[in-house]
C-alpha cells in the first residue's frame, strides 16, 4: 500500500552509476575469460601432456567452486599471502573492485576454455592436415584457420554465458563493490523501500537478459542456416 516509485526516479543517477560499473565488470570480465579460456582451451587439446592435466586441473577446480567462494577466498586469503611472501608487517589490500575483476576473469576462463575446446573440436581435423600441407603451422593454422570458425561456431553459446555473467556480477555486493544491486541495497536500506529496489533491479535485469536471450536465439538461427 506504500509503493513509492518516487525513491527510484530520485535514485536513478546512483544506480546508473552501479549499472554501469556492473556493464565494465562484464565487459572486462568476459574479454579476460574469453582470452585466457582460449589457451586453455588450445592447452588441454596439446599434444603435450603435462600440460593437458595442468589445464584440466584448473579447469575442474574452478568449475567445482561456487564463484562466492573464489571471491572471498581471493578478497580475504591472497592480502595475507602476500604478506607472508613479502613479509610486510600488514597485509596489503587488494580492494573489492581489482578482487571482483580478477576473480571473475579466473572464474569465467573455465568456463569459455569449455566453450572454445567444443568450438575447436568441431572443426573438421580434415581442416588442421590441409593448413599443414599449405605450409602453415601449428600456430598459423589455429589463428588463421580454426579458431575463426569455433568463434564463429561457438558465438551463440559465448554470448548465452556473457549474459550469465552479467548476471553473477551481482555476487560482488558480497565484498561491498557498489555494482548495480548494491546500489540498490544501499538505497533501499537508506530509505527503507526494500520492496521498491528490489522489484526495479529484478525488473531490470529480466528485461535485458530476456531480450539478449531472445537474440542470441536468433542470431543461433541465423549461424544455422549458414551453415
Amino acid at each position: 500500500m506504500n509503493f513509492d516509485l518516487t525513491i527510484i526516479v530520485n535514485a536513478l543517477p546512483y544506480l546508473w552509476k552501479g549499472f554501469q560499473y556492473t556493464l565494465e565488470l562484464t565487459a572486462i570480465a568476459a574479454a579476460g575469460g574469453l582470452f585466457f579460456g582460449t589457451l586453455l582451451a588450445l592447452a588441454r587439446l596439446s599434444s603435450i601432456h603435462a600440460l593437458q592435466m595442468v589445464a584440466a586441473g584448473y579447469v575442474n577446480l574452478m568449475r567445482s567452486i561456487p564463484l562466492v567462494l573464489v571471491i572471498f577466498w581471493f578478497f580475504f586469503l591472497v592480502p595475507l599471502i602476500l604478506q607472508a611472501i613479502t613479509g610486510a608487517t600488514r597485509p596489503p589490500q587488494v580492494g573489492a573492485e581489482r578482487t571482483a575483476i580478477i576473480t571473475f576473469i579466473m572464474f569465467e576462463a573455465a568456463y569459455f576454455c569449455e566453450i572454445m575446446r567444443a568450438g575447436i573440436q568441431s572443426i573438421p581435423r580434415g581442416q588442421i592436415f590441409s593448413s599443414y600441407a599449405l605450409g602453415l603451422t601449428y600456430s598459423q593454422t589455429m589463428r588463421l584457420v580454426i579458431l575463426p570458425q569455433a568463434f564463429r561456431n561457438m558465438l551463440p553459446v559465448l554470448l548465452t554465458q556473457t549474459i550469465i555473467l552479467f548476471q553473477d556480477t551481482s555476487l560482488v555486493y558480497v565484498i561491498s563493490a557498489t555494482d548495480f544491486v548494491g546500489a540498490a541495497a544501499k538505497v533501499a536500506q537508506r530509505d527503507s523501500k526494500l520492496v521498491e529496489m528490489y522489484l526495479f533491479v529484478a525488473l531490470v535485469y529480466f528485461t535485458l537478459c530476456f531480450s539478449l536471450s531472445l537474440a542470441v536465439k536468433q542470431l543461433q538461427q541465423k549461424i544455422a542456416v549458414i551453415r
